[in-house]
């Protein structure tokens, strides 16, 4: 069946209406229903015309009076509307090649809030570790916001995808920013388009976060009072009765407790955090010259959380995240001056 943008159809899945607003390729389009665009296979919807004449042939053919109070009220888009997080969703456009066969030549990125706040956003994808694209804009309340497509050919050259959230109505209690990555493997990217196919599914998305993040109190940890208990030593042997300092500590929750798999991920980055508090003012006490601090790769949210702390240390002289042999890109080096 063929279908032109502006076209009024049928959702057969969840017989609603919805217009047709692009055609994506010669099998799936995008529509738009209530203010929601999302795409759907051309199988999967049809003319409703079909349905409205059987609805006006079985309905009553008397016309039934109607009263103002049976109008409904105008409700809210997005009153009642389950919150489900923030999405990074990829769209696979198929195209035909020149046997016949259906390849991918490209996916869509959309940017999907499923939650009822504001968020500015600063979006960057880099391959290889360059930078390639960067886009900074506003997302709204259940919004699905399409930020642009990246050649299929592209996505095997290591692509990640980055982001920097924040509150377009600030709150003190929450974070100043929640930052979010995803990096995409090209075995993992078969993997999903052939899921996707297998279950006759249009996109497949990534979570980047469930709710925006409280704001993290950092405990200080306070070398002045715990030089103070030794104040009956010589000052040139306080540091002896200091712990010793480490010249790398590891911030793996496993490395730190042996109960963390019932904390929630803001308890793990606070217990990750206190730590690294710990042994940084330790390495200040003792004069240390540097001080590696493994935090992994992950989604990069504890590195970005260190990284903000140390442009506020007065004895940081510079600080590099850059490839190591032993811990690739998951580690820190600090180098100090006093």
């Amino acid at each position: 069946m063929k279908f032109e943008i502006g076209d009024i159809v049928l959702i057969l899945h969840s017989n609603e209406e919805a217009q047709v607003v692009d055609i994506i390729n010669d099998k799936m389009v995008m529509v738009d229903a209530g203010g929601v665009q999302f795409p759907v296979y051309k199988d999967q919807i049809e003319y409703p015309y079909l349905k409205r004449f059987m609805e006006k042939k079985n309905g009553n053919e008397k016309k039934q009076k109607h009263y103002i109070d049976d109008l409904k009220k105008e409700k809210e888009n997005n009153a009642g509307r389950e919150e489900d997080g923030m999405w990074l969703t990829f769209l696979p456009v198929v195209d035909t090649d020149e046997f016949g066969d259906d390849v991918v030549d490209e996916l869509k990125v959309h940017l999907l809030n499923m939650t009822n706040t504001a968020y500015n956003f600063d979006y960057k994808l880099a391959f290889f570790g360059k930078p390639e694209f960067e886009l900074k804009n506003t997302i709204h309340p259940f919004e699905d916001f399409y930020i642009h497509d990246v050649p299929f050919e592209d996505l095997s050259d290591s692509p990640f995808f980055e982001f920097e959230f924040s509150l377009v109505n600030p709150n003190k209690a929450k974070a100043e920013i929640c930052t979010a990555s995803l990096k995409l493997k090209p075995k993992q990217l078969f993997t999903k388009i052939e899921e996707i196919r297998s279950k006759n599914e249009a996109s497949f998305s990534y979570r980047l976060f469930d709710k925006y993040p409280d704001k993290v109190v950092h405990e200080k940890f306070d070398i002045g009072s715990l030089a103070a208990k030794y104040k009956v030593y010589d000052a040139s042997k306080a540091k002896e009765h200091l712990e010793p300092p480490r010249s790398v500590i590891d911030l793996h929750i496993e490395k730190l407790t042996d109960n963390w798999h019932h904390l929630g991920n803001l308890q793990i980055l606070g217990i990750q955090l206190k730590t690294f508090e710990k042994y940084y003012d330790l390495a200040i006490a003792h004069l240390q010259p540097s001080l590696i601090v493994i935090h992994g790769v992950g989604s990069g949210r504890l590195r970005d959380e260190i990284h903000e702390l140390l442009k506020l240390r007065k004895e940081v002289k510079t600080f590099v995240n850059q490839y190591d042999p032993r811990f690739g890109y998951g580690a820190t080096e600090i180098f100090f001056e006093y």
